[in-house]
């Protein structure tokens, strides 16, 4: 529908003294400025009435050059729209900039999506391309083993520890390993890694949830040592989403280093005090959770 806005002013308005007695001899043309100035007061604010909030057509194509070994640049074709969101091999769409470098330390096949934003905050289009990594950073690789939770034989690195005897549980499944808690309860899941004395290691992985957290606590931590069933964790905390700090409030999807809370504290960075075994352990709880999923789980050298 095209309105248009006008201030409308009355003839008593415009005209507040009588001409004719202050001046008689005022001229023609003054008198016209007001009404002049009435005219150009009204404009429109329609889309497509040649105002500049029409949206031109969006094309969402990319490129993507090999820049080094697991490293490449992806690059917008064109830019006649607002804003681009990235969608890094199913971890979320992100806001970004026309232009991206990104990394794949780990040989395997990724799809990155890439949606136009228009004016007005629509997606006028998406396109996506695969890149393929034939072999793994030998520095940088993950060590985690299974962190995609894919194959029985990939949760089988995994192992639960009870901390709730009931009324919590981490479950595997459809690629992703979810919990599901209720009255306080929680859980751990763990897996064993080999450091080095004075290496550091950042720690990171994909969490999503399609329902806001009630009560919630979700925790990273690097363990000397597992302790007895039924006993809680402590320590350093190297990521969390906790809803009192203000995270998973909302429904969410993406890396725990971009939605989660408090990564200022450490970054997530991980330093070896001996050289030997260390355990990764995640642990969840809260009053209401009903789908906190994690996946993509990686422990690196940086």
């Amino acid at each position: 529908m095209n309105s248009r806005k006008c201030k409308r002013m009355s003839m008593h308005t415009l005209f507040y003294f009588n001409p004719i007695k202050r001046n008689k001899y005022i001229s023609k043309r003054l008198l016209l400025t007001p009404a002049l100035f009435f005219l150009a007061s009204c404009s429109s604010d329609s889309i497509g009435d040649g105002n500049g909030i029409t949206q031109p057509p969006v094309d969402a194509t990319f490129t993507v050059t090999k820049t080094a070994e697991n490293k490449y640049h992806l690059k917008r074709t064109y830019n006649n729209y607002i804003l681009s969101k990235w969608n890094i091999d199913n971890n979320g769409y992100n806001t970004g900039k026309s232009d991206e470098d990104i990394s794949f330390p780990d040989a395997g096949t990724y799809v990155i999506q890439h949606q136009a934003i228009g004016i007005g905050g629509e997606v006028g289009g998406t396109s996506s391309q695969t890149i393929v990594v034939p072999t793994s950073d030998p520095v940088s690789g993950n060590i985690i083993q299974g962190g995609r939770f894919d194959t029985p034989e990939e949760i089988s690195k995994w192992s639960k520890h009870i901390i709730s005897s009931t009324q919590a549980e981490w479950v595997f499944a459809n690629g992703a390993v979810t919990m599901v808690a209720n009255e306080g309860r929680q859980q751990g899941i763990y897996q064993a890694v080999n450091v080095e004395a004075g290496q550091k290691y950042v720690i990171d992985m994909v969490a999503s949830s399609e329902t806001a957290l009630v009560d919630t606590w979700f925790e990273v931590y690097v363990l000397n040592s597992i302790p007895a069933s039924g006993t809680d964790v402590s320590g350093t905390v190297y990521r969390n989403i906790n809803t009192w700090d203000g995270c998973g409030k909302s429904p969410f999807k993406g890396k725990v280093s971009s939605i989660g809370c408090n990564s200022s504290k450490n970054g997530g960075v991980y330093t070896a005090s001996t050289t030997g075994k260390v355990y990764l352990f995640i642990k969840c709880g809260g009053k209401t959770v009903n789908g906190l999923s994690i996946d993509k789980v990686e422990f690196r050298k940086i």
